[in-house]
C-alpha cells in the first residue's frame, strides 16, 4: 500500500502595505530638506544672507527713529520677513525651474506617485526651513542687538498669523513665478529682482513712512510690506503704529491682504504652472 504525499502549498506572503497620505508627504519632505542641505549656496544664500545684513545694518546705523525705537529694531523687524520671503518666493522660484530644466519633474509626473505629493514636500520644507531661519535670527537679534522677544501671548499670536499667511503667500507665488523661467539659468534672474526690488520699496531698509508716496502705494500692492507691518506690531511698541501710514498697525488689512494673496498665488498655480519645459512640448 502506497501512500501518497500532497504538495506543500506554496506559501503566501502578505501584500506590501502601501504608505499612507501624511507618510508619503513626510517621505518627499525629508527629501526636499536633504537637497536643500547639500546645495551649500542655498544654504548659504537663505540662511546666512539675513544674518549678514543684521550684522551690517545694526553696526552702521544705531540711531533711534523714534522714542524708544532704535533703527536695528525696526531692521530686524524686516529681516525677519524678507528670511520668509527668501525661503519660499525667492527659493521656490529660482530652483522649481532648475528641476524642470533637468527633467526632474518630467520623470515625477511619469511615476504613479500623486502630483500633490510632490507640492506638500515642498511646502513642508519651506516651513521647516522657515522655522529654523526665523529662529536663528531671533537669536542672533537677542544675543547681539538686545531684541526683546514678545512678551504677550496676544503678540505670540499675531506673530504666528502673520507668518503663516505670508510665508503661504509667498510660497505660492513662488512656485507661480517658476513658470516664467524659460530655463533654469533665468530662474535667478526673473525672481532676484523681483525679491531685491520688494525689500527697497517694502521697508526692509529704510522706515517705510520716508519713502516717496508713490513708491509707498506700489508696496501696498505686494505681500512683503503687510509682512513686515504685521511683524512691526509685534517687536515694536504700540506707540509705533501711529508712524505707520494708516496711523496704526492696521492688523485686519494685514490679514486681508495676505489672505487675498494666498488666494491669488493658488489661482496663479493652478492656472500657470508646468511640469515641463516648452521645448518638450
Amino acid at each position: 500500500m502506497t501512500t501518497t504525499t500532497r504538495p506543500a502549498a506554496p506559501a503566501t506572503t502578505a501584500p506590501a502595505r502601501r504608505p499612507g497620505p501624511v507618510a508619503l508627504g513626510l517621505r518627499q519632505s525629508r527629501l526636499e530638506i536633504t537637497q536643500f542641505l547639500r546645495s551649500r549656496e542655498s544654504v548659504v544664500f537663505t540662511m546666512g544672507f539675513p544674518v549678514i545684513m543684521i550684522l551690517i545694518f545694526a553696526a552702521i546705523f544705531s540711531d533711534e527713529i523714534a522714542p524708544g525705537v532704535k533703527y536695528t529694531q525696526y531692521f530686524i523687524t524686516g529681516m525677519i520677513a524678507t528670511g520668509l520671503m527668501t525661503v519660499s518666493f525667492q527659493n521656490l522660484g529660482i530652483w522649481i525651474p532648475i528641476e524642470r530644466d533637468r527633467g526632474v519633474l518630467k520623470r515625477y509626473r511619469g511615476t504613479p506617485m500623486p502630483k500633490w505629493v510632490w507640492f506638500a514636500g515642498k511646502v513642508i520644507m519651506v516651513v521647516v526651513i522657515g522655522i529654523a531661519e526665523t529662529a536663528l535670527l531671533l537669536a542672533v537679534s537677542v544675543a547681539l542687538f538686545d531684541l526683546e522677544l514678545p512678551g504677550t501671548a496676544a503678540r505670540w499670536l499675531t506673530f504666528g498669523w502673520v507668518s503663516v499667511l505670508g510665508v503661504t503667500a509667498c510660497t505660492l507665488c513662488g512656485i507661480a513665478i517658476s513658470s516664467l523661467a524659460r530655463t533654469a539659468r533665468s530662474g535667478s534672474a526673473v525672481v532676484t529682482p523681483v525679491a531685491l526690488v520688494l525689500q527697497f520699496i517694502s521697508g526692509v531698509f529704510f522706515v517705510f513712512t520716508e519713502l516717496p508716496a508713490w513708491m509707498q502705494q506700489v508696496a501696498a500692492l505686494f505681500p512683503l510690506k503687510w509682512m513686515c507691518q504685521g511683524l512691526r506690531s509685534v517687536f515694536l511698541p504700540e506707540s509705533f503704529g501711529a508712524r505707520e501710514p494708516g496711523g496704526s498697525f492696521e492688523l485686519d488689512r494685514v490679514a486681508l491682504v495676505l489672505l487675498a494673496w494666498c488666494v491669488i498665488g493658488l489661482v496663479l498655480c493652478l492656472t500657470t504652472f508646468r511640469w515641463t519645459t516648452k521645448r518638450d512640448g
